[in-house]
């Protein structure tokens, strides 16, 4: 494992490449699940699938850094994972008593497992003709590509896991008292901004705090897209339920990059040392005053981490 502290140097690539975007597009997979998503920069270049974590639209990949990753030599495709944003909700109802019993460790059910968003995302792929990727996840996105990469790692160029952990629950916990903000939002628009500035307001980063404005913009927009109560206890339960990675993540050789703020409130940086730690040959990037989000100060560090982690991977796997 090597352990950095950021921000890191920029690559030398252009930056005043022009983008191609994509409208927002659907993609139904086999099982029935349909996803929304949208690309930017040219296909012929190195795919990377962002994966967002819990209740986030792939809106949370700020457009602005995904033009970044596309100028840095990349097709970038974001996406909404299941009960997210526009893509499907989907079925089964969970209550109050099933989540603080999954949280103690008990016994429960859950509609769907990190594995199942990991065959969403490999799906995606599949819809678009890419037979492998680079991937990033964040928070629960980065335990569903830690997930792709332990079932399928001949489909995983290169992975790079921001601010999440290995599913052991000695590591990456957060305080209790954030359950229930998690849990819902409140009805309505306005109930949703409202609950939105708080949360951020404890778990952002302290190093690069959000404007009052920015933290709004980003609730309304996020509203807008599509919000969904039952889809995100869906997908807390699914992470409360899911397995501890570790063993699993000590046999994997795909290059890796563990990204972590050290002033993270919602997953302690405990659980990017463990991904790090066990994954062999890993890069550690620990960032000072970075918290829970991806503030726009720290784009520059992010694509530059990617782009460098990706580089490992050479040409194996890559498509002709």
């Amino acid at each position: 494992m090597r352990c950095l502290t950021g921000p890191v140097p920029s690559t030398d690539r252009p930056t005043d490449r022009p983008v191609h975007v994509s409208e927002h597009l659907r993609a139904p997979l086999p099982g029935g699940v349909e996803l929304c998503y949208q690309t930017f920069g040219d296909p012929a270049d190195e795919p990377l699938l962002l994966v967002m974590g819990l209740g986030g639209p792939m809106l949370w990949w700020d457009a602005d850094l995904c033009r970044d990753l596309a100028r840095a030599g990349f097709h970038v495709v974001r996406f909404d994972n299941r009960d997210v944003g526009r893509s499907s909700r989907m079925k089964g109802r969970v209550s109050r008593t099933g989540l603080v019993r999954a949280f103690v460790g008990g016994r429960v059910r859950a509609p769907y497992s990190l594995v199942d968003m990991a065959g969403d995302a490999f799906g995606l792929l599949d819809h678009l003709g890419i037979a492998s990727a680079h991937v990033a996840g964040v928070s629960m996105g980065g335990m569903i590509v830690q997930t792709m990469a332990l079932e399928h790692p001949e489909r995983v160029r290169s992975m790079t896991s921001i601010m999440s952990t290995t599913g052991k629950r000695t590591v990456g916990w957060q305080h209790p008292s954030l359950l229930a903000n998690l849990a819902g939002k409140g009805a309505g628009k306005e109930a949703y901004v409202a609950a939105s500035d708080a949360i951020w307001s404890r778990i952002g980063s302290p190093g690069y705090p959000m404007s009052k404005a920015e933290k709004r913009a980003q609730a309304e927009e996020t509203f807008d897209h599509g919000v969904s109560a039952g889809g995100q206890l869906r997908q807390i339960l699914a992470i409360l339920t899911q397995p501890d990675r570790t063993p699993r993540l000590r046999g994997l050789r795909v290059p890796t990059l563990v990204v972590h703020g050290l002033a993270d409130k919602m997953v302690h940086v405990s659980g990017g040392r463990a991904t790090a730690a066990a994954v062999p040959g890993a890069e550690l990037l620990l960032i000072d005053g970075m918290g829970h989000d991806l503030p726009r100060p720290l784009h520059e560090t992010f694509v530059s981490a990617i782009r460098r982690n990706s580089d490992r991977a050479g040409t194996t796997g890559r498509q002709g």
